[in-house]
């Protein structure tokens, strides 16, 4: 029997509405600057909390780019949202192939070494960014993939926490399984893509939407490997749109795009929530 205790369950409530109002209250007001002319954010302050009538003229100066009220020369975001796109794509499916198979290769051959080289694959989570990105660069820029998808993704589709998430799901698939593919015939490749690959939905699922919102939000990496602005990512876009110095700033603009790059990722969130919540739940049995 459940016991009803009114008292606590107000307090909860009133925690979790104290809680959305937090973080959606950002938001709103992001919506509210993109609704807004510049001259009108910047002549306010503070600004005021009411829609304005420039939402669409902000949205279209956001995608298609143009020449603004203070003489700058916008850039559209359209290709930078595509740019973010193609490499949060290729980084998710790259770090859960790449994982998939080392972590298959590890739990279910026989090679020497096998253990110090999951160890050795593991301890790469000790290491920061900020060591391995100059001989990454280094790298990358001998090889010619500056400016390019590949450089943006190659160098982050390597994953050890990945490797170990589906390593440990491997080893909790009985060994019957194992036993009864070899006797049916099945190879490692049909064993894999039969039977390991059905098992492993939710996880891939969980995996793909931390790893794409990974790669969406990518801005250390581009920043270094970018130097055309048709290949610059919306986060970096962003950050390029803020001016510095005596230059006025297209507040409603940068706003606008703030909430465009959002869209992506929340629509991920929201379409996959439920494969998502599986894929954590069925990863702690």
């Amino acid at each position: 029997m459940i016991e009803r205790r009114p008292v606590a369950s107000l307090l909860s409530h009133l925690v979790l509405v104290l809680g959305v109002l937090i973080v959606a209250f950002p938001v709103a007001l992001a919506f509210i600057a993109s609704s807004q002319t510049a001259q009108d954010i910047a002549q306010n302050s503070p600004m005021q909390l009411r829609l304005g009538g420039h939402l669409l003229d902000s949205y279209r100066q956001a995608l298609l780019g143009g020449q603004s009220i203070y003489g700058n020369t916008l850039p559209p975001v359209w290709p930078m949202l595509w740019t973010s796109l193609v490499s949060a794509l290729v980084i998710a499916f790259g770090k859960i192939a790449i994982s998939l198979l080392s972590a298959f290769a590890i739990v279910y051959f026989r090679f020497p070494l096998r253990g110090l080289i999951f160890w050795m694959i593991f301890i790469t989570l000790m290491l920061p960014v900020e060591v391995r990105i100059a001989p990454t660069y280094a790298v990358v820029s001998d090889l010619g993939m500056i400016d390019t998808y590949a450089g943006l993704t190659i160098p982050l589709i390597a994953s050890a926490t990945a490797t170990f998430l589906f390593r440990q799901f491997f080893l909790t698939v009985p060994d019957e399984l194992v036993e009864a593919a070899r006797i049916d015939g099945a190879g490692p490749l049909k064993f894999f893509k039969d039977i390991l690959l059905p098992l492993s939905v939710t996880s891939i699922a969980a995996l793909f939407v931390i790893q794409f919102i990974y790669g969406w939000n990518q801005y250390l990496w581009p920043l270094l490997v970018t130097t055309r602005e048709d290949m610059y990512p919306v986060v970096m876009g962003i950050r390029r749109m803020i001016s510095g110095g005596d230059s006025a700033t297209e507040w409603n603009v940068v706003m606008a795009t703030a909430l465009l790059a959002m869209v992506p990722p929340a629509l991920v969130v929201v379409l996959m929530q439920r494969w998502f919540v599986k894929g954590l739940v069925d990863s702690e049995k």
